[in-house]
């Protein structure tokens, strides 16, 4: 069935979507009938399996929701203007470019002419500017192959299609023309790699169908059966209606083939009421196979019901029907088959009229072949009901009808043979046209392979120069990093060798005073001792810790200093109430040497009791000043009072120290300053320390 039917058979509209300056849109939801179907692709193409008078739903986060009623398989444009966001987006029908002309006027033919079809692609594919338009145009010659039984044909453009840009519904088409010329083995492969991908609904569906058809055929019944259900149930859950009525008649189909039927029947029927609601031009086909079925099972008087029901549709709609003689659908096969099923039932009376009109309708269209069936069952008709004069005249034009026939299929076989050749010449004039254009693709990608060498050799020396930077760069890096790891290394020598110093001048201390029997006040001292030494070696992996902790420190020293120096000095310990002691950090023990130093070589040898001044405030913002002050003898009568190994110890303490702040304002960019000068108000020594918040 071709031509008027057509605005009932289900086609593939084609579309995009995208913003104003033709920047694509992904992910827009394209629903028929509210049945999800399909999304746009990161081209914002999209294509569908539709059929007149369908409503389209097109919605997306990026615009108001638009509705289409589809009258036409022109290629739809949905444009954004303006914002993306809350905006109504327009349904443009630009004006047609030669290629699309071409291939709409292809599209008119399909199924009237294919020459005429095929040479409407033929011009597209000359007027082709991309991979994309060539692989529609050798789609649609696939289509016009398939539309007219040539599937070998329609093959091996769905295969120069996919070659031009692989697109999933032309797989689909692909796997079913295999499929239809017998190779079905390679309809699987193509269904099995199909599996793989991402599919919508619609070709989910298609794709279960399409391998189902294969194992029908193939006699593998329960493989069909599963994948048949497997796909009804897909299309009941988004509600795509031909397929389930399409669905349901293939189970019916299984069910038969296995025996079960009443089941069978069931699932007939289900498709039958639903094809009811679809068109005529379903319900009638659908009419055709439960007709059959009701002959198989030999209920004729419900296949005469149904056939009678087909030719008055038929018959009543004429205008709206175009019938070829080899559709099954046509009065005249319509009307042998109620004569033979009234011949089937020994209803001699009824048979004749059904299959005299029979005769009559295939004279009109020269339907030569039900002509001679009908005949010659005419004749045994006659012959049954002993009209033995009727059967004879009868069975000498079937004879006549036999021999006008063989010659027709004679001229047909020959008129085929022609067709065949011009349409393998047609075809080779297409392929060349698809070889000189790769050719000249190839040609193009010389020069581009070309023009990428020489952009190779420049980004070479580019990315040389880049590499010796970076190079530099790396050694830059390490040759710091080296420094920062020889940094640390000395600092936690420089550490280590003060730890030890510090303990052994505080055991000292204990140790004078165990030497004076004064046991309680060594335990005393020891308590303390160990509080501080745990605060000490807590600290000792640490670049800086918090002022607080440091504050700590040189309160518990002094204390012990005091303790075994009572005699020798008092102190103060000043902290500014304003001063925010957390915003601060200091090195660990970075005060203390500088604290014994005033004790031990400046108050011990004063004879009269010293003080000692421990002065913590901010001096300017960002800027913290610690001040040690003592009033003993000076550090030119210290120096003078002196012992060598006294000189050397005290010049190596003074000296780690002054190497940890180098160190420090090296790291941390001259963080920390440390100035010894004399007492400005007395004799004695000012220590003035800087560090920066």
């Amino acid at each position: 069935m071709r031509s008027s039917q057509n605005s009932y058979k289900t086609f593939t509209l084609k579309g995009e979507v995208q913003e104003e300056d033709r920047t694509p849109i992904k992910d827009v939801e394209i629903l028929v009938n509210g049945g999800t179907y399909t999304k746009t692709n990161a081209l914002g193409e999209f294509r569908l399996q539709v059929k007149q008078g369908d409503q389209i739903t097109i919605t997306s986060d990026y615009f108001d929701t638009i509705y289409y009623t589809v009258d036409t398989d022109d290629r739809l444009t949905v444009k954004v203007t303006e914002s993306r966001f809350n905006n109504t987006p327009q349904l443009l029908q630009e004006k047609a470019n030669a290629f699309e002309t071409s291939i709409d006027s292809a599209l008119f033919y399909k199924s009237v002419s294919i020459e005429k079809s095929i040479q409407f692609i033929t011009e597209s594919i000359n007027h082709s500017s991309s991979t994309k338009q060539n692989a529609e145009a050798f789609e649609l010659l696939g289509d016009v192959y398939a539309e007219w039984n040539q599937f070998d044909l329609a093959i091996t453009n769905y295969k120069i299609s996919i070659n031009n840009k692989d697109v999933v519904d032309v797989q689909l088409k692909l796997a079913a023309a295999y499929h239809k010329n017998k190779s079905n083995e390679n309809a699987l492969k193509v269904y099995d790699k199909l599996a793989e991908n991402n599919l919508n609904n619609y070709q989910n569906i298609s794709l279960d169908e399409g391998k189902a058809d294969v194992y029908f055929e193939t006699s593998k019944t329960k493989e069909a059966l599963n994948l048949y259900k497997k796909a009804l149930k897909k299309a009941e859950e988004f509600k795509i209606q031909e397929k389930i009525t399409d669905l349901n008649s293939k189970i019916g189909d299984v069910y038969a083939k296995m025996g079960a039927k009443d089941i069978a029947k069931t699932y007939y029927n289900t498709a039958l009421g639903l094809a009811g609601q679809q068109n005529e031009t379903r319900e009638i086909e659908e009419k055709e196979k439960v007709a059959n079925f009701e002959n198989a099972t030999q209920d004729y008087n419900k296949e005469i019901e149904i056939r009678k029901s087909v030719v008055e549709t038929v018959e009543k709609n004429k205008k709206n029907f175009y019938l070829p003689n080899e559709s099954a659908l046509t009065p005249q096969k319509q009307n042998y088959k109620i004569g033979n099923a009234y011949y089937l039932q020994k209803n001699y009376t009824e048979a004749v009229p059904y299959l005299e009109k029979s005769i009559q309708q295939a004279d009109e269209t020269e339907d030569l072949v039900v002509k001679k069936d009908a005949t010659k069952k005419l004749s045994e008709v006659y012959s049954a009901s002993k009209n033995y004069n009727k059967a004879l005249e009868t069975y000498k034009d079937y004879t006549s009808l036999v021999e006008d026939l063989y010659r027709k299929k004679e001229q047909e076989i020959s008129q085929a043979a022609r067709f065949a050749k011009n349409l393998a010449e047609k075809q080779s004039r297409i392929q060349s046209l698809e070889t000189d254009r790769q050719l000249s693709i190839s040609q193009i990608n010389l020069s581009k392979e070309r023009n990428k060498r020489q952009q190779f050799y420049i980004y070479a020396l580019i990315g040389g120069l880049f590499l010796v930077l970076l190079l530099a760069y790396l050694m830059f890096k390490y040759i710091k990093q080296q420094r920062l790891s020889n940094n640390l290394l000395a600092l936690k020598s420089l550490r280590s060798q003060m730890n030890p110093h510090f303990i052994f001048n505080a055991l000292n201390s204990v140790n004078s005073f165990i030497a004076v029997n004064d046991e309680r006040t060594a335990n005393k001292y020891l308590s303390d001792f160990s509080k501080l030494m745990r605060a000490v070696l807590e600290n000792s992996e640490e670049d800086f810790i918090p002022l607080e902790k440091e504050i700590e420190l040189i309160k518990l020293y002094t204390q012990l200093e005091h303790f075994r120096f009572q005699d020798k000095f008092e102190y103060t310990i000043d902290i500014d109430a304003e001063l925010q002691v957390s915003d601060y950090e200091i090195p660990p023990m970075l005060l203390q040497p500088y604290i014994e130093n005033a004790v031990w070589h400046g108050l011990r040898y004063k004879s009269e009791k010293g003080y000692l001044k421990i002065n913590i405030e901010e001096d300017k913002p960002q800027n913290l000043k610690i001040t040690i002050t003592d009033n003993g003898i000076g550090r030119e009568e210290s120096k003078a009072l002196k012992t060598n190994h006294q000189k050397k110890h005290n010049s190596k303490g003074l000296g780690n120290i002054q190497k940890r702040v180098d160190i420090l304002n090296t790291m941390y960019k001259n963080k920390i300053s440390v100035q010894v000068v004399n007492n400005p108000v007395e004799t004695g020594t000012q220590v003035v320390v800087l560090i920066k918040k």
